[in-house]
């Protein structure tokens, strides 16, 4: 059995990794309170907006955890098209989830059907992303904590769509990212001590790329994409400032004498 170090590089990691999925969450809860104040190709925009980044949150926050894990007695490779796999399936799994609680006249079955099917996509890109994960040995699963985890994954999918429909204050999305943050990466540590190594010596070199020349890049290029996005949604005129100012630009017309 392999030592497994989920923290090889100190609490960097799994604390830049909280920070990216509350970024992801509060820039999804943003933009899905912007898309309930919209109609029309508006709302279809910022749910895209939301999707992906709630979506891109949660994979940085995955792969960038993974940058700190490693396994005693062998190296770590992973299979890229499956990387990039695992990424598709978190934007699109959310979407529905997101498009759901947008359109649905029937928010609370919305809510529901939303929060299992995002809970399961999550669950998915997660084991999907392990699924791409090369060493030398066997990895096993923890039955009981993988159920775990995938109940996490759907109860906090769940409290992200409610809070995308109830929660409209700034300071109440930071909190509830916050909290979202928590679940998301209880989620992923959970998943996490569910993994069991089985080392096999070998001196075959392992095929795919090292965290360093493939996650690494794509994880510092997904984040910057949602620290850009913040900046245009803080700096996007909500629909009352849109409406305040035509009002504001509406001709005032004379009494009539």
């Amino acid at each position: 059995m392999g030592h497994l170090d989920h923290a090889s590089l100190g609490w960097l990691t799994p604390a830049l990794s909280y920070v990216m999925a509350c970024i992801g969450a509060a820039l999804g809860l943003r933009c899905t309170v912007r898309a309930l104040g919209t109609t029309g190709r508006a709302r279809r925009n910022w749910l895209v907006t939301a999707a992906s980044a709630i979506g891109t949150g949660i994979w940085t926050m995955h792969f960038v955890a993974m940058l700190g894990f490693s396994v005693g007695g062998t190296d770590i490779r992973y299979d890229v098209p499956l990387t990039i796999l695992s990424l598709l399936v978190a934007m699109l799994v959310v979407s529905v989830g997101v498009f759901a609680v947008g359109y649905s006249r029937d928010r609370t079955r919305a809510l529901l059907l939303g929060g299992l099917t995002t809970g399961l996509g999550v669950a998915s890109m997660h084991y999907l992303g392990m699924a791409a994960v090369r060493l030398h040995g066997d990895v096993t699963y923890d039955p009981v904590l993988v159920g775990v985890s995938i109940l996490i994954a759907v109860v906090a999918a769940t409290a992200a769509l409610w809070a995308g429909l109830n929660i409209k204050s700034p300071v109440a999305v930071t909190v509830a990212s916050l909290v979202m943050g928590a679940a998301v990466s209880s989620m992923h540590y959970t998943g996490m001590f569910a993994v069991r190594v089985h080392v096999t010596p070998s001196g075959e070199v392992l095929p795919g790329a090292t965290a360093m020349q493939f996650i690494f890049p794509l994880a510092v290029g997904l984040g910057s994409y949602l620290f850009l996005t913040s900046a245009f949604v803080a700096l996007s005129p909500t629909a009352g400032e849109r409406e305040a100012s035509a009002s504001a630009q509406r001709p005032v017309r004379s009494p009539a004498r």
